[in-house]
């Protein structure tokens, strides 16, 4: 039978956390899915990891040859048969529940081309971690708040399968950040719909975050340049909001990293200042900068609810 959504799954050198997203996708309450692998060159044990959940012919697992994330993606969901297209990393997992909601959602609104949803916290070890309090975000033509916000977790979305034949592909040009270039795109022909419930487990704490933060804010920075002035955000988006983008993506990283960075902080309060938007926020960040260099401060603390546009 013809799957209804097809989740695609592409993972590389994540074997310790696979059998807990696969498992996620298997306990579905919603149960016409097909689930791709795609092992993107990994040189782990994520083959073996896989197997024992390969007896499910609604699973299909490739082996890839380090196509990068981009093309990884690009390939599941060339090969998939869903009407509709889910995207897990192999370190997260979902809620039983999370398929079933996000689809009545799509059924019910014709003009919505993403349901995403809430995210709560879990540790590298699966424990769960303090959410803190967060506002909504944004629904319907959501292109401005997109701008200055890329608030939709990508292990949470479900999109139509005809979105990608109108706007394309995931760019392989990006290694990092390519949800966010592919939002922009998206916004601009498809509303996007929200479940407030949080029902993705979203793992965190086991990267290099210093290192992956810098190098999607400058990714970031260029795929907002790219979508001003190639996809025709100029004439669609008022230029403050263009200006706010830039500004508040420079203010996430100086604020994560005020504390243990905070001459690094310095340099990104001060590059937001090139615009003119929000320039009292970029202003507060360098004098706390400035205060925490004076004080010789240099505590860890990287506030794992930051957002930015990666």
């Amino acid at each position: 039978m013809k799957p209804v959504v097809s989740v695609v799954m592409a993972a590389k050198n994540y074997a310790r956390f696979l059998p807990e997203a696969v498992t996620s996708v298997s306990a579905q309450t919603f149960t016409a899915w097909e689930l791709l692998i795609i092992d993107d060159g990994s040189t782990d044990h994520t083959a073996e990891a896989v197997q024992p959940f390969l007896a499910d012919r609604r699973l299909r697992y490739l082996r890839s040859d380090t196509l990068g994330q981009a093309r990884a993606k690009n390939l599941g969901v060339r090969l998939s048969r869903g009407q509709f297209i889910a995207f897990l990393d192999a370190d997260d997992a979902w809620e039983p529940t999370k398929l079933e909601k996000q689809l009545a959602l799509l059924a019910a609104q014709p003009a919505v081309g993403v349901v995403f949803c809430g995210r709560s916290l879990m540790d590298e070890a699966s424990r769960p971690l303090p959410r803190q309090p967060m506002d909504d975000p944004p629904r319907g033509f959501v292109l401005p708040q997109l701008i200055t916000q890329n608030f939709v977790c990508f292990s949470s979305c479900v999109v139509k399968r005809e979105v990608f034949a109108r706007v394309g592909a995931f760019d392989p040009q990006w290694d990092l950040a390519i949800d966010y270039d592919f939002w922009l795109r998206v916004a601009q022909f498809y509303a996007f719909e929200y479940v407030a419930e949080p029902l993705v487990r979203y793992r965190t704490g086991h990267g290099n975050l210093s290192k992956k933060l810098r190098d999607r804010v400058d990714t970031a920075l260029a795929i907002l340049h790219r979508a001003e002035t190639r996809y025709g955000l100029r004439a669609v988006v008022p230029s403050p909001i263009l200006a706010a983008g830039y500004a508040s993506t420079c203010q996430t990283l100086g604020y994560t990293l005020r504390a243990s960075e905070p001459v690094a902080a310095l340099q990104w309060y001060t590059r937001a200042l090139r615009w003119p938007a929000l320039r009292y926020r970029s202003v507060k960040g360098i004098v706390a900068s400035l205060w925490a260099v004076i004080r010789g401060q240099r505590t860890a603390a990287w506030p794992e609810n930051a957002t930015v546009n990666l």
